[in-house]
């Protein structure tokens, strides 16, 4: 099994489930990764050989393993909480973006979710000027188990081409002719419904930091997410280097000082003059942080915002450096809003 498991990759068991990897840090002989497709005769995904069902929200995805598979929900000493880790031993095949845009390259006959796939990569690759290796497909088409109305999953790697893409995609919405085009207002509330399964705010606020987004939109009618993920070479620690502690909830105003992370899953916003609301009444806090890309590009440097998640306190082991982060994304709760 090769090394290096990272977010966008999919994995799947010896029994046929199907993980999406989180994240970039995972311990030796584990993978961090969340159910995504479990085989079901009833199942209105259909694979190769048999039929299988997705599981969306977070919480869902915890319920399931809990009552299916329960020895999947281990607690990680490191990140102190609870996660979903599959033994590396478990996993019968690793599904990676990069060959996904491969395979399309070299194929003959593609449906409609593969071409627009493909088009999309082409369109960013030719315009942003990177290399074929660092752009890839990622989510159902990656496993064969899209349908006609799937969305584009693309995955971006490396800072440099990151912000490449992101400039590029920046450019290509103010472009009337473009294939890429931003979210209608009509369009973001369909994705507020859906989003508000598992993340609460109002809609006033959802609008107002989704609508300038650039990672995501339409392309050919079709909706597309982008993730913007850092290259191996680019990741300064391994499991075990930085330790997280649960020290509670909380609800904490604060001005981001620092947005160079901000489009990069895991995402991270450096913070200043940091109230805290709600809950202990800690610090330092530094940060705000989210494995989900939901918060990406979700404030920038100068704004002031209000975040509720989990307070953490954060032991580096490598330069001894203690503080306090914020985590969103692990409750329906967690927020990340402008300050009116």
């Amino acid at each position: 099994m090769e090394k290096g498991f990272r977010e966008g990759d999919f994995i799947e068991t010896r029994l046929g489930l199907i993980f999406d990897v989180k994240g970039l840090i995972h311990p030796s002989n584990k993978v961090i990764a969340f159910i995504r497709y479990y085989p079901d005769k009833a199942g209105e995904r259909r694979g190769k050989s048999r039929h299988f069902k997705k599981v969306y929200s977070l919480h869902k995805r915890y319920e399931w393993l809990k009552k299916n598979f329960p020895e999947y929900l281990v607690y990680d000493p490191v990140f102190d909480e609870v996660l979903c880790e599959v033994p590396i031993n478990h996993v019968k095949k690793r599904y990676t973006p990069t060959r996904v845009i491969q395979r399309l390259r070299k194929a003959e006959n593609l449906d409609s979710l593969e071409n627009a796939v493909l088009e999309m990569a082409s369109l960013l690759k030719f315009s942003a000027r990177i290399p074929w290796k660092a752009i890839g497909a990622s989510g159902s088409v990656m496993v064969g188990l899209h349908t006609h109305g799937s969305d584009i999953d693309l995955v971006i790697y490396g800072s440099e081409n990151c912000w490449k893409v992101y400039s590029t995609i920046k450019s290509l919405f103010e472009e009337p002719s473009s294939l890429l085009k931003p979210y209608s207002l009509d369009e973001l509330r369909k994705l507020f419904e859906f989003r508000s399964r598992d993340t609460i705010m109002s809609f006033k606020d959802f609008v107002t930091v989704e609508s300038r987004k650039s990672f995501q939109g339409k392309f050919m009618d079709r909706n597309f997410f982008i993730r913007f993920v850092k290259d191996f070479s680019e990741i300064g620690e391994k499991y075990g280097d930085v330790r997280y502690k649960n020290c509670g909830y909380a609800r904490v105003e604060a001005v981001v000082v620092d947005d160079a992370e901000a489009i990069f899953t895991p995402c991270k916003y450096k913070i200043g003059d940091v109230k805290v609301v709600e809950g202990p009444k800690l610090e330092p806090i530094r940060e705000i942080v989210s494995f989900r890309g939901r918060f990406c590009e979700q404030a920038r440097k100068g704004e002031t915002v209000v975040a509720q998640g989990k307070l953490e306190h954060v032991t580096d082991n490598r330069s001894g450096c203690e503080y306090f982060r914020l985590l969103l994304g692990n409750r329906p709760t967690d927020c990340m809003i402008l300050k009116h």
